[in-house]
């Protein structure tokens, strides 16, 4: 018992020393460019694709999938290196008596506070480059607090896939060739890019369940949708035999006040299942995106530990 107390806190004090050397290393080795890069990012996004995020289907929908693809880039780019850069050194303290436990926990909290610090930087900007959030969270009270838990856990989870990637690869050469596939898998396979009809392996997938949050507190299923009206009024002026079929039931329409009644119906034939605005599917989310944190980060611990079978 005693034993087993003194490595217990040998793992504590362990901590944050190496927590320290990470934010030293974010200063002096140029890591804290990660934030005004994902400031460029979030103005790209919101700038391309906030305008119409929370208006409308089409603009949700689109939106959601921007901000699901920055949050896993964050992300990935946060720790894709940090442990494959310095894995001589990593194996030679493990060998003179470092815990892993405490060099990866150190690690998810210094990765932590950067995902914090990138979902407040891409709030932000979005905020101020036109992109209209709602003012009532589901959640919490607020809306902008809601949408940046979805936000952190999405690229906190990525994050830690990405540290597990860099305690499984053996130099950095490796680890930014296979990042680019990660992402790809991740998009690609989640079925927000492409259909892939009710395939059980999108539920392995961070993006999946990162742009199922986003899309149910956004309340897509009740935003109207605008593809229909626009391609009616894209052929009002088709003309069959002298009559132009479209434009009179444009003009129809129009007269009456049915546009914003059209726009509402086609979005409710458009309605997804899996984007019900509940809390119960918020929270579903939320539990997937931290099972993700936890199964990467041990499986990072696991990795590690065969670092001194590394044989270079």
């Amino acid at each position: 018992m005693q034993e087993y107390k003194e490595i217990r806190r040998g793992h504590i004090k362990q901590t944050p020393i190496y927590l320290g050397k990470f934010f030293r290393m974010f200063i002096y080795k140029n890591d804290w460019l990660v934030l005004p890069m994902a400031a460029l990012i979030a103005v790209i996004v919101s700038t391309v694709a906030g305008e119409y995020m929370f208006l409308n289907m089409e603009g949700t929908m689109l939106g959601s999938m921007a901000l699901t693809c920055v949050c896993l880039w964050n992300g990935c780019f946060n720790s894709i290196q940090a442990v494959c850069r310095e894995r001589d050194i990593v194996k030679r303290e493990h060998r003179s008596g470092m815990h892993i436990f405490s060099y990866i926990s150190a690690h998810m909290i210094y990765q932590a506070a950067l995902c914090l610090a990138q979902t407040v930087i891409t709030i932000v900007v979005c905020s101020q480059f036109g992109m209209h959030f709602p003012t009532g969270g589901f959640i919490t009270p607020f809306f902008r607090v809601d949408i940046a838990i979805t936000m952190f856990l999405i690229t906190y989870a990525a994050d830690m896939m990405s540290l597990m990637i860099s305690c499984i690869v053996r130099n950095t050469t490796s680890a930014m060739t296979v990042m680019p596939l990660v992402l790809i898998v991740q998009l690609v396979f989640s079925g927000i890019m492409f259909s892939v009809g009710d395939a059980p392996y999108t539920k392995l997938t961070i993006a999946k369940w990162g742009m199922r949050c986003l899309c149910t507190q956004a309340d897509y299923n009740s935003l109207p949708m605008i593809t229909v009206w626009n391609q009616l009024c894209k052929f009002a002026d088709y003309d069959v035999n002298g009559v132009k079929p479209i434009g009179e039931l444009v003009k129809y329409i129009s007269e009456n006040g049915l546009r914003d009644d059209l726009m509402a119906e086609t979005g409710a034939a458009q309605a997804v299942a899996e984007y019900a605005h509940t809390q119960n599917n918020i929270v579903l989310c939320w539990l997937c995106l931290l099972g993700f944190i936890v199964v990467f980060a041990f499986l990072a611990m696991l990795f590690l530990k065969r670092v001194d079978k590394d044989k270079r």
